[in-house]
């Protein structure tokens, strides 16, 4: 079993990263279906690692906001849990898709239930959950007060311009929306619901900003730097496990064979990665591979998990 690694190690393991990394900076596709998403340079790359001691580790870009688009739907599944609790799994399972992030085909299969909170579909329904008693303009600063609370930082805010991108533009969203709501599956109207998923989205965020927000999930449910209690201990676990088996859509099963650590990806090129006891890491590089990962995000990541030896399959 590798030896904890010190602060001075692991400053120099992701400083070595960045710079084998650095000759294939621009490497990926940046999501272009979103116009705001399009202006981003592909050539952008940045990580932070935030320990569960209090250790914060930076490299790159790692101080850039970038909008964090899917990894918000961790934050939203979270609230959703606490609101509602296990009866969020009668609305949306808890399997891997198998299917691209906004894939139709399974829910016109399975009745309009999403396969798990983490595809688009499935984090449409989280907004509808927890909508309930809200409008959406309430909800949307309850989301954005949540992420500040996480991550112990009021600088953290909604993008507003890539919101209203992704609402004129995001037929697809609508679609799916549209589609639940004939099953019966949403509550409220589709204009409400995706408001409030095209702004939980568009929250930006810098690696280290992510990285504590995330912190939670490392250490049980608590935010150490802060004290703050999340969720119970066995809820921590099992939104790792959510986003161990779910959190890279059709690519997840790889990312755990390669990376081995719950991780939730978004098309901004953000992945917020968890070492349960050990740590939250937090990467963004804006150009995708064919899953709509980021490229060099789910790279460093290997790179760094065979370093440490952190996996939750043993190291």
């Amino acid at each position: 079993m590798p030896e904890q690694k010190t602060p001075q190690d692991l400053q120099a393991i992701i400083e070595d990263i960045y710079r084998e990394l650095t000759p294939r900076l621009g490497e990926g596709k940046v999501a272009d279906y979103i116009p705001q998403l399009a202006r981003v340079s592909p050539k952008h790359f940045g990580m932070a690692i935030v320990t569960t001691d209090g250790q914060v580790h930076r490299v790159g870009d790692a101080e850039v906001p970038f909008s964090i688009q899917s990894v918000s739907k961790v934050f939203t599944l979270t609230l959703a849990l606490g609101k509602h609790g296990e009866t969020i799994w009668h609305r949306v399972g808890r399997e891997p898709s198998g299917s691209a992030f906004n894939s139709i085909v399974q829910l016109e299969q399975e009745g309009g239930k999403p396969r798990n909170p983490f595809i688009n579909a499935g984090a449409i329904t989280i907004s509808d959950l927890i909508l309930a008693g809200h409008t959406p303009r309430e909800l949307i600063g309850e989301i954005v007060q949540f992420v500040r609370y996480l991550a112990d930082d009021d600088a953290i805010v909604i993008d507003h311009e890539v919101a209203r991108s992704e609402t004129a533009t995001g037929f697809r969203n609508f679609a799916l929306a549209n589609f639940m709501r004939s099953f019966g599956r949403l509550d409220h109207p589709v204009e409400h619901v995706l408001g409030v998923y095209f702004h939980h989205c568009a929250l930006a965020m810098t690696c280290s900003q992510l990285a504590k927000a995330g912190l939670f999930l490392a250490a049980g449910g608590t935010n150490p730097l802060t004290g703050h209690s999340v969720v119970s201990r066995q809820r921590a676990r099992r939104i790792n496990a959510l986003m161990l088996t779910c959190g890279h859509y059709d690519g997840s099963g790889d990312f755990a064979y390669r990376v081995g650590l719950p991780g939730k990806s978004g098309v901004g090129g953000g992945i917020l990665a968890v070492a349960p006891g050990k740590a939250s890491v937090a990467v963004w590089s804006p150009g995708l591979n064919e899953n709509g990962n980021s490229l060099l995000g789910s790279l460093a990541l290997e790179m760094l998990a065979a370093r440490t030896g952190w996996s939750v399959f043993g190291s």
